[in-house]
C-alpha cells in the first residue's frame, strides 16, 4: 500500500485557477490573454445542523457554527435560496439537452429528406440515361441489321462486336458513377455538418457562412429538372411591350425593341414572303404586322415627332417681365437709311466705345436719355428681313420707314411699305435730310396717303418725325418715339425658360468657325447651352455682344454673336435650346433629310403651271398671288383695276406688291417668300434679279400688251377651279372572229359598224350590252400593217391590252377623253 493511498496529491489549484483565452479581432489578428478565475466560497451547514434545525425549536442551530450576525430566520432564507438556485439550475440544463435533441433530430430528418431527394434525382437521371443508351443500342442494332439484310455474310462481325462492347462499358459507367455519388455524398454530409464557430477562412472559402441558395431557387430548379424529365419545354410568362415604330426601322432595332431573338423576327418576315437579314430596312406597315404577330402593341412614330421637344411653351402672366423692343430701319438706299444710323450710334455710344463695336453683326443696343434700351436691326437690302418672315421669325416689332425730304417716295420705299404691313408691325416714318434746301416734308407725307401710311400731322396713327443724320437734329425726337410706340406694344418676355432666338446673319469665320447672330426672343441663352438652328446644331462656346465684350448669358430683345455650331445656317433660323446633345444631333438630321428630300422633289420651283397642280391637289387654295411691277404708275394701277375684277366666289387673284420700275433682287426675295410669280410689264429684271430668281426657282413673265396680261393670269386662276373630263363616243366596232397569234394572244377580227377605231382611244368591251371591260388597245391592225386607225366599214384586227376574254359578236366601244377646263368669265 503506497503512501498516497486514500490521499490528494498536492498542487495549486485552490481558489484561484489561471487559464489562457484567445482573443479574435478584425483583418485575422489574435492574442493570447492569461485569464485567472476565483472560486466564490459558499457556506453550506452540515446535515447534523440541519436536522437538528428541524428538530429543536430553535430557527438557527448551533449559534457558534454560523457566521457572526447571521440569525436562524435568515439562515432559512439563505438555504431555500440556494435549494431553489440548484433546482432552477437543473431544469434549465434539462430544458437545453432537450432542444439540443431536438435540433439534432430535426437535423437529422433534414439531411434524410435532402438525401433522399438526391437520390430520387439520381435514380431519375440513371433511369433516362438508360433509356437514352437503349434507344441508342435499338437503333444501332436497326442500323446493324438494315446493313445486315443488304450484306448478310457481314452481319457476324458488325454485329457481336457492337453488343459485346456496350455491355461491358455499361457496367463500369454505372459503377463509376455510383461510386462518384458515394463520395460526393459522403464529403459533403461532413462539410455541411457545423463544427463549431463561423471563422473568416470559412466565409471566405463559401463553407457554412457563404451565400447559400434561395428556397425559390431550389423550387425553380427542381420545377425545371421536373419539366426536363417529362420531355416538355419550359414556358415563360409573356411579356407585353409598346414597341415604338418608325416610318423604316432595321430588322435588328425591331427585334430589339421587342426583345425578341433576332433569328425568330428574320423568321416571321420569311413566312411573311419577305426575304430580309437583320441589317435590311422594313417599312412600318411590315413591322407593324410583325409586332403584333409576337403579342406586341404598337405605338406608331413619325419622324417629325423628333421636333416634339421644342414645341412652343405657353408662359404664364406672372412670370413674363417687359423687354427692349426690336427696331428695323428700312427704306431707299439712297435715304440716308445708313447715315441714319452712324447718327443714332454716335449720339448714344461713349466715345471710347465706339471704335468697339463689330460692324458686321448687324444688331446693336442704345439707350436713351430716359434708361430705356433699344434694340436695332441693320438690314442692309430687304432680302433678310423677307426670308426671314417667309421663315415665321417675327422678330421685329417696330419699322422706321426712312424717306428722303427732298427725293419723296420711291419704288423701294413703297416695297419696305409691303413688307411692314406683310409682317404686321408698326411704322414710325423718319423723314431723312431735313436739313438740305430743297426738303419739302408735307410732300413725303402727301405720297405716303397713295399707300394707305396716314402719318399724325394727316389725323393718322403712324408716328412721322424729322431728323438730321448731318447735323443731329430730330435724333432725340425719333428715339422717343420709338420708346412711346413699344409702351403702347406692352412688349414682355420670359427670361427664366429655354432661349428661343432667331438668326440675323450668319458667316464662316477663319479663325472662329462657324459665327451667328442671334437675337434672343425669348428665355435666356447661357454659355454651355445645347441648341438646335436650322440643320445645324451646336452647343454655346462663347457669347459676344455687340461691343465685342464677352457675357455669360443673354435675355430677351439682345443680340449676340454665338460660337459652336458645327454649320453655318442661314439667315432667319430660329434657335432653340434642347436638353441633350443627341436631341439637338437628331432634330439638325431630320431636317437636313427633310430639306434635301424637299430639294430634290420634283416641281420645287414656282411656275403658273405648278401653281394650278398644286391648286388642283390643294383644296384651300383659293387666291393666286402675284406681283405686278410696270413702266409707269398708270399701267401699274390698270393692271391692279384688271387684277381685281378676275374671280368669283371660288377663286380671287391678289396682288401682293405693285410698282413702277425695274425687277430688283427685293421683288423676287418678297415673291419666294410668298410663292408667287413676277408680272413684269414693260420692264426687266437686273442682273442680281435674275440670277436669284433662277437660283431660287422663281419665275419672271414679261409682257408688252396688257391684254395678254390678263388673260394668263386668268389662266392660271381657272387652273384653281376643277376641270371637266367629257367622253366622246367615236366608234363601234363589232367582232367577228378571234384568232390566236403568237406572241401577241388572243386578236378579235373586227368589223367597224360606226365611226372611226383608232389606236390611241380607249375602248370598252360589251357582251349583250353590259361593259365587262374597260383599257386600251395593244395592237390595232389592217392587213397585217399596223394602223394609226380604221374609218367605218373596214375589218381590222384588235388586241386589248392586258385582256384575252373576248369572244364574237361582243361589241367594241371606242371613245375619247377630253379634260374641258372651266375658265372664269
Amino acid at each position: 500500500m503506497s503512501d498516497t493511498d486514500g490521499k490528494k496529491t498536492l498542487g495549486l489549484r485552490g481558489t484561484a485557477r489561471p487559464g489562457n483565452v484567445k482573443q479574435s479581432f478584425s483583418h485575422g489578428r489574435t492574442k493570447n490573454v492569461v485569464v485567472e478565475t476565483k472560486r466564490k466560497r459558499v457556506v453550506v451547514p452540515k446535515a447534523g445542523a440541519t436536522k437538528s434545525t428541524g428538530t429543536s425549536g430553535a430557527a438557527g442551530g448551533d449559534p457558534s457554527r454560523r457566521p457572526a450576525g447571521i440569525t436562524d430566520a435568515e439562515m432559512e432564507r439563505r438555504l431555500k435560496a440556494v435549494q431553489a438556485a440548484k433546482a432552477r439550475e437543473a431544469g434549465e440544463a434539462a430544458e437545453r439537452e432537450a432542444e439540443e435533441k431536438a435540433r439534432a433530430e430535426e437535423r437529422d430528418r433534414r439531411r434524410a429528406e435532402q438525401e433522399e431527394k438526391e437520390r430520387e434525382e439520381r435514380e431519375r437521371e440513371e433511369s433516362l440515361k438508360a433509356k437514352a443508351e437503349e434507344d441508342k443500342r435499338r437503333q444501332e442494332e436497326a442500323e446493324a441489321a438494315a446493313k445486315a439484310a443488304a450484306a448478310p455474310a457481314e452481319e457476324p462481325v458488325i454485329q457481336r462486336p457492337a453488343r459485346e462492347k456496350a455491355a461491358p462499358e455499361a457496367a463500369p459507367r454505372k459503377q463509376q458513377d455510383r461510386e462518384r455519388d458515394t463520395n460526393k455524398r459522403g464529403k459533403g454530409g461532413d462539410d455541411n455538418r457545423r463544427s463549431g464557430k463561423l471563422t473568416l477562412n470559412q466565409a471566405l472559402s463559401g463553407g457554412e457562412g457563404g451565400r447559400q441558395r434561395s428556397m425559390a431557387a431550389m423550387k425553380r430548379k427542381q420545377e425545371r429538372a421536373r419539366q426536363k424529365a417529362m420531355g416538355g419545354q419550359v414556358e415563360r410568362e409573356k411579356v407585353v411591350r409598346d414597341v415604338q415604330v418608325p416610318e423604316a426601322i432595321v430588322v435588328s432595332e425591331l427585334a430589339n425593341r421587342m426583345t425578341e431573338k433576332v433569328g425568330e423576327v428574320v423568321k416571321a418576315l420569311m413566312n411573311n414572303g419577305m426575304m430580309v437579314t437583320q441589317n435590311q430596312t422594313i417599312d412600318a406597315d411590315t413591322a407593324e404586322l410583325i409586332v403584333e404577330e409576337f403579342g406586341h402593341k404598337v405605338v406608331r412614330v413619325s419622324d417629325a415627332d423628333v421636333e416634339d421637344v421644342i414645341k412652343e411653351v405657353e408662359d404664364d402672366d406672372k412670370d413674363l417681365m417687359p423687354r427692349p423692343p426690336v427696331i428695323t430701319i428700312m427704306g431707299h438706299v439712297d435715304h440716308g437709311k445708313t447715315s441714319l444710323l452712324d447718327a443714332i450710334r454716335n449720339a448714344k455710344v461713349v466715345a471710347g466705345e465706339a471704335g468697339g463695336i463689330t460692324q458686321h453683326i448687324g444688331a446693336y443696343q442704345v439707350k436713351t436719355e430716359g434708361g430705356q434700351l433699344l434694340s436695332f436691326l441693320d438690314t442692309p437690302g430687304h432680302a433678310a428681313f423677307t426670308s426671314m418672315r417667309s421663315r415665321g421669325a417675327q422678330v421685329t416689332d417696330i419699322v422706321v420707314l426712312v424717306v428722303a425730304a427732298d427725293d419723296a417716295v420711291m419704288p423701294q420705299t413703297i416695297e419696305a411699305i409691303n413688307h411692314a404691313k406683310a409682317a404686321k408691325v408698326p411704322m414710325i416714318v423718319a423723314i431723312n435730310k431735313i436739313d438740305r434746301p430743297a426738303a419739302d416734308p408735307n410732300k413725303v407725307r402727301t405720297d405716303l396717303l397713295q399707300h394707305e401710311v396716314i402719318v399724325e400731322q394727316m389725323s393718322g396713327d403712324v408716328q412721322d418725325v424729322e431728323v438730321s443724320a448731318i447735323t443731329g437734329q430730330g435724333l432725340d425726337e425719333l428715339l422717343e418715339a420709338i420708346a412711346l410706340q413699344a409702351e403702347i406694344l406692352e412688349l414682355k418676355a420670359n427670361p427664366n425658360r429655354a432661349a428661343v432666338g432667331a438668326v440675323i446673319e450668319a458667316q464662316l469665320d477663319v479663325g472662329r468657325g462657324p459665327v451667328a447672330t442671334v437675337l434672343v426672343q425669348n428665355g435666356t441663352l447661357r454659355q454651355g447651352d445645347i441648341f438646335v438652328v436650322g440643320e445645324q446644331y451646336g452647343k454655346v462656346r462663347a457669347l459676344i455682344n455687340d461691343k465685342g465684350e464677352r457675357v455669360k448669358e443673354a435675355g430677351p430683345s439682345v443680340p449676340v454673336e454665338v460660337l459652336g455650331l458645327n454649320g453655318t445656317p442661314e439667315a432667319g433660323d430660329v434657335l432653340n435650346v434642347t436638353g441633350t446633345e443627341a436631341q439637338a444631333r437628331e432634330i439638325a438630321e431630320y431636317r437636313a433629310n427633310a430639306a434635301k428630300d424637299k430639294r430634290a422633289a420634283a416641281g420645287a420651283a414656282t411656275t403658273l403651271e405648278q401653281l394650278m397642280a398644286n391648286a388642283k391637289a390643294d383644296e384651300n387654295v383659293s387666291e393666286l398671288p402675284i406681283l405686278v411691277k410696270a413702266d409707269v404708275q398708270g399701267s401699274a394701277e390698270a393692271i391692279n383695276q384688271a387684277m381685281e375684277k378676275i374671280g368669283n366666289d371660288e377663286v380671287r387673284v391678289r396682288v401682293l406688291h405693285s410698282g413702277v420700275g425695274a425687277i430688283t433682287e427685293t421683288d423676287v426675295g418678297l415673291a419666294e417668300a410668298s410663292g408667287a410669280p413676277i408680272m413684269g410689264f414693260n420692264v426687266r429684271a437686273n442682273a442680281s434679279a435674275r440670277n436669284t430668281a433662277n437660283q431660287k426657282g422663281v419665275e419672271i413673265r414679261y409682257y408688252s400688251v396688257i391684254y395678254d396680261l390678263v388673260d394668263d393670269v386668268k389662266a392660271a386662276a381657272s387652273g384653281l377651279l376643277s376641270a371637266e373630263i367629257r367622253e366622246n363616243f367615236i366608234g363601234y366596232a363589232t367582232i367577228k372572229e378571234v384568232f390566236k397569234v403568237t406572241g401577241v394572244g388572243k386578236v378579235a377580227g373586227c368589223l367597224v359598224t360606226e365611226g372611226v377605231a383608232r389606236r390611241s382611244a380607249g375602248v370598252r368591251l360589251l357582251r349583250d350590252n353590259v361593259v365587262i371591260h374597260e383599257g386600251t388597245l395593244k395592237t390595232l391592225k389592217r392587213f397585217k400593217d399596223e394602223v394609226a386607225e380604221v374609218q367605218s366599214g373596214q375589218e381590222c384586227g384588235m388586241a386589248f391590252e392586258n385582256y384575252d376574254d373576248i369572244r364574237p359578236d361582243d361589241v367594241i366601244e371606242i371613245f375619247e377623253r377630253e379634260e374641258v377646263t372651266r375658265t372664269l368669265t
